[in-house]
């Protein structure tokens, strides 16, 4: 169960920010309008949100889910893996620390990014990407196993579609996870319960489940009617201008 959340709102040179999609230019207004319905959903789901100004140094940096992995007993500061983004972690670290967070952080050559990391109850899957490396993954593996966590590395560096682990994947509860064909035959999901999501609606692998309810990209129709009949309660978000800029639903916050 999470109780709150922390949040940045895009600044105006989000559209600088980093990409590997080919969709256009996102909407300024039309992504700040998303961005607070995303706000006023994770409240609607019970949690009280601390919300980060925009800072224009970091195009990026309303991804803030990339800079940190929270668990109960463990608070890692990472080390992203685009040199561009290495700064957005000095407003997370000082926001947690306010908040009375024990932290410890990744140190170079490590690199992790936060949306490569699932946790699944007290097991972690730890994604070795374009933006987290090897060392980076032994770093957050030693301090979550002197936290009490188990954990194990997903390596996706040849699955072109996805940038991040949870770009194809989210944890659900109940043993489930929600997951892309080119991931469902890997053997660290063999012990769960899998959804898999057809192809043309890959994107919505990136969904979030908040306590009693799983935040899901609107417009993926069939991945709403199976996590409806698996009894899962929906808030369906436009994604459409996060989407452009390889963002998804976790990617917004950090939820604790």
């Amino acid at each position: 169960m999470f109780s709150q959340a922390l949040v940045r709102p895009p600044s105006l040179n989000f559209a600088d920010g980093l990409t590997r999609e080919d969709l256009g230019a996102p909407d300024f207004p039309k992504a700040l309008a998303q961005h607070e319905r995303y706000c006023e959903a994770l409240q609607r789901c019970g949690l009280t949100l601390t919300r980060l100004p925009p800072d224009a140094r970091f195009p990026d940096g309303t991804f803030v889910e990339d800079t940190a992995v929270l668990m109960p007993n463990c608070s890692v500061l990472t080390l992203p893996g685009a040199e561009s983004r290495a700064g957005e972690v000095d407003a997370i670290r000082d926001a947690l620390l306010r908040q009375g967070h024990r932290l410890v952080q990744i140190q170079a050559p490590g690199s992790v990014d936060g949306g490569d990391i699932c946790e699944t109850g007290d097991h972690v899957l730890i994604g070795i990407s374009a933006r987290t490396n090897e060392e980076g993954a032994r770093q957050l593996a030693a301090f979550l196993a002197d936290a009490g966590y188990t954990s194990e590395c997903v390596d996706i560096r040849a699955i072109d579609s996805i940038l991040h682990l949870k770009s194809g994947l989210s944890w659900l509860g109940d043993n489930r996870v929600l997951l892309i064909e080119a991931l469902a035959g890997h053997p660290a999901f063999a012990r769960y319960e899998r959804i898999v999501i057809d192809a043309d609606e890959a994107y919505a692998a990136n969904a979030i489940r908040v306590n009693d309810h799983v935040l899901l990209a609107a417009g993926y129709p069939r991945t709403a009617e199976r996590l409806r009949q698996a009894g899962y309660s929906l808030v369906e978000l436009d994604m459409s201008e996060y989407r452009k800029m390889d963002g998804g639903l976790s990617c917004l916050s950090l939820r604790y």
